[in-house]
């Protein structure tokens, strides 16, 4: 996919193709061949991300990628730290949070996924099972966390949040694949003592590499709220 050039209202117009196709197009990955993503290819995309806006350009974000033999003593430490039931995480999670409306939402989106799986709504015996091996970042050759650092407050969790957008985006734009894990940032310690972290609090980890097409998986199509349920015009 070539980058149009911006000139008058044709280039403008191809640019506002170019980014549906890319904002539409790109989607959650959970299964992943095992080839790497060339060295240049991942430190391209990662300059690009740090264009990302942030509050008075604070850049309150440290990224760590892990790939090759790290990433894979990394995973099993995460399914170690899974099964051991040592939860860790730096932000507080809870199933309230959520409105009734999101918990439909979740609930829809639930559904086609472990259907795609051939996992039975019932089946909370393999639910939890698939749940325990993405902590092996679904196959993905690399993984990347974003730690929030300064206080590690909501408000630079939301720029962390637009950095996190911009390199989903960049992934896109260069072919390859993601996936952002919530479950990752249980674990906060085990990443820390892992990758030697010694800054900032786990916001969410990312698996990424290319696309196994063949996997019904990753054909699961996730509806979005109309305009209207979610944004407000005021004139």
């Amino acid at each position: 996919m070539s980058t149009p050039v911006l000139t008058g209202p044709n280039g403008r117009a191809e640019l506002s193709r170019y980014a549906e196709q890319l904002i539409r197009g790109r989607h959650a990955t959970r299964a992943f061949r095992p080839e790497a993503v060339p060295e240049e290819t991942i430190r391209a995309i990662f300059s690009l991300a740090g264009a990302a806006p942030s509050n008075s350009n604070a850049q309150p974000w440290r990224v760590e990628v892990a790939g090759g033999a790290r990433r894979a003593r990394l995973a099993d430490a995460l399914q170690e730290a899974h099964a051991a039931q040592r939860l860790s995480a730096d932000f507080p999670y809870s199933e309230d949070m959520y409105a009734p409306v999101h918990q439909e939402r979740r609930a829809a989106f639930g559904a086609g996924l472990y259907g795609a799986l051939g996992i039975g709504p019932g089946d909370h015996a393999a639910r939890a099972a698939y749940d325990a091996e993405s902590l092996r970042f679904y196959g993905a050759p690399h993984a990347a966390f974003l730690f929030v650092t300064g206080d590690g407050g909501p408000r630079l969790a939301a720029d962390v949040g637009a950095y996190m957008q911009t390199l989903l985006l960049a992934m896109a734009a260069y072919g390859v694949a993601s996936c952002p894990q919530g479950l990752l940032s249980f674990y906060a310690d085990t990443v820390r003592d892992e990758l030697g972290v010694t800054e900032g609090k786990l916001l969410v980890g990312i698996s990424f590499g290319y696309a196994d097409e063949s996997a019904p998986v990753n054909h699961v199509t996730a509806e979005r709220a109309p305009l209207e349920a979610t944004t407000a015009f005021h004139g």
